[in-house]
């Protein structure tokens, strides 16, 4: 499994629209690529600075995601980014995400809805306090 790291400056204010962006037409999209597994998207409190983290299944289907479809999803974004992305690409070689949850998409009975913040989450990684 590989994890590709993208992080960027966002334009004053567009943290919302970024993040809606990501919601409405980054994500779904990704969801269609072969060997994508997961997103986390991370935003300095305070800052314009943002990053998203995206795990791949392996290094070839990453690989082909980052010459074709990054360009496309940049173009996406691009009216809200203060700069070019920055971008690394990591071998995955501890996680405390469930094995499962990684090595396929979930399927619709293991979503649960987070009342906190109206997004879904797997429910083997939801805990209760």
């Amino acid at each position: 499994m590989v994890a590709r790291k993208v992080a960027a400056r966002l334009k004053p204010n567009s943290l919302t629209e970024f993040m809606n962006l990501m919601e409405r037409e980054i994500l779904p999209w990704l969801r269609k690529q072969e060997g994508f597994l997961e997103l986390i998207t991370l935003a300095v409190p305070n800052s314009n600075e943002v990053a998203t983290i995206s795990f791949w299944d392996d290094n070839g289907n990453a690989q082909a995601f980052s010459s074709t479809g990054y360009p496309e999803a940049v173009k996406i974004l691009e009216t809200l980014l203060d700069g070019k992305p920055y971008v690394k690409t990591f071998d995955v070689v501890s996680s405390t995400f469930p094995a499962a949850a990684l090595a396929q998409p979930p399927e619709a009975e293991d979503l649960v809805q987070d009342t906190d913040t109206t997004r879904l989450r797997y429910r083997s990684c939801v805990t209760s306090v």
